[in-house]
């Protein structure tokens, strides 16, 4: 498993963790917000106004409304990015991490506006009168090139097809199974129900779901979505409030590093500028998707015909999702302070690594060159041998890292019994799984466990882990459900509606299997299925600018006639 992390990652240092993506992402936002003259500002009170269907219309074409489409929407972003995601984003990346998430959303509200816009205007009615969209459907119509004598070069089909296998991959790799993975981790660390019962459970449940189409869906998540916010936004709350003290500190802590990078303290071992803002870009995608073209999908259902408008309720997205709820959660974690706080855990096989000469953590000189070595400037010995274990207890003269931290007050178990023997270690990586040997101990954590860690240190106590568990099961499980409208909606593209049927099945039996799995490697693969759809999503937007900017300002023409009595934003023409 560990060898399966670090060819994931390794993978994703070259697409989506690289340099050359954050730019093309960033970039995309800060382009469109100047060259559309800051539309997430200007348009936001329209777009409110938009979902409350004030300027709704009789016999307009669509499956779902302004809300309904938004909800559905919402629900495929707001997931474990926003409890999980935050909380690794600050593991790795410490508090400024936060930052940079936070300005991704800000880029994000103009960069959704633009795709749903593009991606509505040229949705597909298909024959039984249901209603097909996303990116792939703008590319195929509008990125072909046509030649002087008449020949047609078909970009636009590849980067469609290319898009839509994204979507299919990414609905695996981000809507399904780091959502039930995540999902059961909490309901087992909160209440000890096993995983798999758990998978199970919620597997039936979402094939029943999913079966009816965007309409089912569309029902389920527009009163799933609203619930989920309210107990979830309460009880971060409550826990801030409970910690007020911590408030102005955590602020001051999520600005104070991001242009400089996080420094160490506590169990934390700091990060570089590079690794902070690049993990920071990266969990912002992960938790509000702008730019990967997922969204657009859900979108084109609604019923309106105009583009603009649905584009303007996209707006909304990134700012409930990242900017409101991302940004409680990171208050939760920073306030309570048990992001750099070592805690008692069960250590995940991927997260492990043993070196070959001890290291003192009370030292400077080697919480520096461990930190170096976690950033991968440079490369300590790891220890290849026996791991010699008596009592439970670790005797050989090793230093044990775990979870981007030096790992103390390890005890091995084996059938439940403190384990006396001997671990084989192959280049820092013993592989607990095959031998049956746990691991608990004191270290960092990370993703859902530590935000549920962080939600017990407040007035609410040990009842803030159901609040996390609850609100993480919402989350997650509408995530799945969304992502399995926009796997189906990308395979009706590439092969017909008919094969839809056999994707549900496989999307369900993947959810059930990743319920059980490896955490990290979910995570891992995550990663690299988002940079498959954002990559061909972005360079159409670039392309199609002209062609965005004469929806918009013709979408103003015609709202003037048509509502002379509202006062529409300044220099929309």
């Amino acid at each position: 498993m560990q060898q399966v992390k670090e060819f994931l990652e390794t993978l994703h240092t070259y697409i989506g963790g690289s340099e050359w993506f954050v730019f093309l992402l960033l970039g995309t936002g800060v382009f469109f917000t100047i060259y559309l003259k800051f539309p997430q500002i200007r348009y936001f009170k329209h777009a409110i106004k938009i979902v409350k269907g004030k300027f709704d219309k009789k016999g307009d074409i669509g499956d779902a409304s302004h809300f309904q489409a938004l909800s559905t929407a919402l629900s495929g972003t707001v997931g474990t990015g926003n409890i999980a995601g935050v909380a690794l984003a600050i593991h790795l990346g410490g508090p400024a991490g936060l930052f940079w998430m936070l300005v991704t959303a800000l880029l994000g509200m103009t960069t959704k506006f633009v795709e749903v816009t593009i991606s509505h205007k040229y949705r597909d009615i298909l024959p039984d009168g249901s209603i097909s969209g996303g990116p792939m459907y703008y590319m195929k119509k509008r990125l072909n090139i046509k030649l002087k004598n008449g020949k047609i070069i078909k970009t636009g089909t590849v980067l469609g097809v290319f898009f839509a296998i994204g979507a299919i991959l990414s609905s695996f790799g981000s809507g399904s199974m780091p959502q039930i993975n995540s999902i059961t981790n909490s309901i087992f660390i909160t209440f000890g129900l096993k995983h798999i019962v758990t998978g199970a459970i919620l597997s039936v449940l979402l094939g029943l779901i999913i079966v009816g189409g965007i309409k089912r869906i569309a029902k389920v998540t527009s009163k799933l979505v609203p619930v989920m916010a309210i107990i979830y936004l309460v009880g971060a709350i409550f826990v801030i409030a409970s910690n007020y003290q911590n408030i102005i500190p955590s602020f001051f802590s999520i600005f104070q590093g991001a242009f400089s990078g996080a420094a160490i303290t506590g169990g934390f071992l700091g990060a570089s500028f590079a690794f902070v803002f690049n993990q920071g870009v990266n969990r912002g995608l992960f938790s509000n998707e702008a730019g990967q073209g997922s969204a657009p999908i859900a979108h084109s259902a609604a019923r309106t015909q105009e583009p603009v408008s649905e584009g303007m309720v996209a707006i909304l997205e990134p700012f409930i999702d990242t900017i409101v709820i991302c940004m409680l959660t990171g208050l939760v974690l920073l306030s309570s302070g048990v992001w750099n706080e070592k805690l008692q855990n069960r250590f995940q096989n991927a997260d492990m690594q043993i070196l070959s000469q001890v290291y003192d953590e009370k030292d400077d000189a080697d919480r520096l060159k461990l930190s170096r070595h976690i950033s991968k400037k440079e490369t300590l010995p790891l220890f290849t041998g026996q791991l010699n274990i008596v009592d439970g207890k670790m005797i050989s003269d090793v230093t044990f890292i775990h979870a981007r931290s030096f790992a103390e007050d390890m005890i091995f178990y084996k059938d439940d019994e403190k384990f006396s023997g001997s671990i084989p270690v192959v280049k820092g990586v013993v592989e607990t799984d095959e031998s049956g040997i746990i691991i608990e101990g004191r270290s960092l954590m990370h993703s859902a466990p530590l935000t549920t860690e962080a939600f017990k240190r407040g007035i609410l106590g040990d009842f803030g882990k159901y609040i996390v568990s609850i609100g993480l099961l919402l989350f997650a499980f509408s995530t799945a459900i969304s992502w399995s409208y926009y796997g189906g909606r990308a395979v009706t593209f590439l092969v017909g509606t008919k094969y839809v049927i056999y994707y549900r099945l496989v999307y369900v039996l993947a959810f059930f299997f990743a319920s059980f799995a490896d955490t990290t490697i979910i995570w891992a693969l995550s990663y690299i299925t988002i940079a498959f759809m954002a990559v061909p999503n972005l360079l159409g937007l670039w392309i199609l600018n002209r062609d965005i900017k004469s929806t918009i300002k013709q979408y103003w023409v015609n709202f003037k006639k048509d509502h002379p009595e509202e006062k529409a934003p300044k220099g929309v023409l």
